[in-house]
């Protein structure tokens, strides 16, 4: 590990699991789509893994929020669950991603709980819920990863 901070925020205890499967802390910086969108992961397991992102700077030319980011942050989530699920030695990739969007954010932070609806040997799939800070729901995706062998 670094002794650089992830800009990501992620907990450590996800850092030294992800460090296991060779992924390092600047996995989560220097550029990355996560980086550029301000995506904070603050909780994470392989059932549920929870993150927040600013509307602001992520916003549409109408001043809404991105459609993409929404999509972008539940993949990034998604993602980190799966790869905590497929375990040391293995990886996860995204192969489906679905996303319906419901109203419109124009400031504060959105908040995305990705949770498992199926962990197998070869595939994870899973729903994430981006809310409002009011709690109302601003998307709903479904992600789909295939777990391969490193």
């Amino acid at each position: 590990m670094t002794d650089e901070a992830p800009v990501l925020n992620v907990p450590q205890d996800v850092l030294d699991h992800f460090a296991k499967l060779g992924v390092t802390a600047q996995t989560f910086s220097g550029g990355h789509l996560g980086d550029k969108l301000g995506i904070k992961v603050v909780e994470a397991s392989p059932d549920r893994v929870v993150g927040t992102m600013p509307v602001e700077g992520n916003q549409q030319p109408y001043g809404l929020l991105h459609g993409g980011a929404s999509a972008a942050l539940a993949e990034t989530l998604g993602s980190i669950g799966a790869m905590l699920h497929a375990g040391p030695g293995r990886y996860a990739v995204g192969v489906d991603l679905n996303a319906t969007h419901h109203r419109s954010a124009t400031s504060g932070l959105v908040t995305a709980v990705a949770t498992a609806v199926f962990k197998g040997r070869t595939a994870a799939t899973y729903e994430i819920a981006v809310t409002d800070d009011t709690g109302r729901r601003i998307t709903s995706c479904r992600l789909t990863c295939m777990l391969r062998d490193l």
